[in-house]
């Protein structure tokens, strides 16, 4: 038995609108080449997850996407919220590419220990506005209005995540499984077309990640939000997921809807064999 047994039916939206275009990217460091002329295209209103064995090059993609690493050959174009025309982002640094609408999580929760629930919400929110320190300091009116405008939606979102209650608790006091629904509340502050999800699932129990899913997919809906996710659990990809893109040692060896990936033999081969070979932890990609 595969851990693909039990694939959901999730239709592909119909939009045809492209989020990201990659095309033949190619990237190196010294002698190992992480990816080796990846293409793949991401729809508006998608989920689409990234699979693939450890070392496969899912990080390294991501780092690609987001201006962390800098590709060698290739291009990356971005139209990541509705309107946008596509420009490249090849070589951006990552601020950039999140002002143009990508908010990323990490494998490794990055959120900021000392700081409350809602002041680490404030500080994704409060990239998208315009009030400086002189500002804060001068206690200008506009600045005033921005503050309550940051906090009404750092509310929002944490209700959104399920966090209310939380909202004055230190972030680090926090379950990790409330860690991790905070750092994607956060990454929503930052208003994004597109988020980027790296191993949300890792480290959560059975009834968190039951959880997440539905997290997930409200994003995904109710947000109007594409989702390119990276993940192990694979009844969690195939119950979400709208089509998957499948990498191993860098190159991409499939594409398709989960029902199109159970059944390929090539991926499972590569990756999907078992149960167990899915469920292990990926480390540092």
């Amino acid at each position: 038995m595969t851990a693909l047994d039990d694939v959901a039916v999730n239709p592909v939206p119909s939009t045809r609108d492209v989020v990201y275009d990659v095309d033949d990217v190619t990237l190196r460091f010294g002698g190992v080449t992480s990816l080796n002329h990846v293409s793949l295209r991401m729809y508006r209103g998608e989920i689409l997850a990234v699979i693939g064995p450890n070392g496969a090059g899912k990080t390294s993609l991501f780092n690609s996407l987001t201006g962390v690493y800098t590709p060698q050959e290739g291009r990356i174009d971005l139209a990541a919220r509705v309107g946008d025309s596509p420009v490249s982002v090849l070589g951006e640094k990552t601020h950039v590419v999140n002002r143009l609408g990508v908010a990323r999580t990490f494998q490794n929760i990055r959120l900021f220990p000392a700081l409350t629930a809602l002041e680490n919400v404030k500080v994704g929110v409060e990239t998208r506005q315009k009030a400086g320190p002189i500002a804060a300091m001068l206690g200008m009116p506009w600045q005033r209005r921005e503050e309550r405008e940051s906090t009404e939606r750092a509310y929002e979102l944490l209700s959104f995540v399920g966090l209310t209650q939380r909202a004055n608790d230190l972030a680090g006091s926090l379950a990790y499984g409330e860690q991790r629904r905070l750092e994607i509340a956060r990454a929503l502050g930052t208003n994004p077309g597109v988020i980027l999800l790296d191993e949300p699932a890792a480290g959560t129990n059975p009834a968190e990640k039951r959880d997440l899913a539905d997290l997930i997919t409200r994003i995904n809906r109710e947000d109007n939000v594409s989702v390119l996710l990276i993940e192990h659990d694979m009844k969690l990809v195939m119950s979400i997921a709208h089509r998957l893109i499948v990498l191993n040692f860098g190159e991409k060896i499939a594409e398709g809807t989960p029902e199109e990936i159970q059944k390929d033999p090539v991926v499972i081969a590569a990756y999907l064999g078992t149960t167990d070979d899915a469920a292990q932890p990926e480390g540092e990609r």
